[in-house]
C-alpha cells in the first residue's frame, strides 16, 4: 500500500518535471513588448472622488443650513 503511494507520488513529480521542462520551450514565442496603456483609470476614479465629495459637501451644508432656520 504505501509502496503505491510512493511510487504514485514519484511518477506525477517525474511527470511534472517534464511537463515543466519541456512544454514551456515549445509554445515559447518572441513578442514585442505591451504598449503602454493611455489611462490607467487613476485620473477617472479620483474624478468620481471628487464629485462625490464635493455632493457629501453640499449635502452636509443643506442639512445644518436646515437647521439654522
Amino acid at each position: 500500500m504505501a509502496v503505491t503511494r510512493v511510487s504514485f507520488v514519484v511518477v506525477a513529480v517525474a511527470a511534472a518535471l517534464i511537463f515543466a521542462i519541456f512544454l514551456p520551450a515549445t509554445y515559447a514565442q518572441a513578442s514585442g513588448p505591451a504598449p503602454a496603456p493611455t489611462s490607467d483609470g487613476t485620473s477617472i476614479d479620483q474624478g468620481i472622488a471628487y464629485v462625490l465629495m464635493l455632493v457629501a459637501l453640499v449635502l452636509t451644508y443643506l442639512i445644518h443650513a436646515a437647521d439654522y432656520y
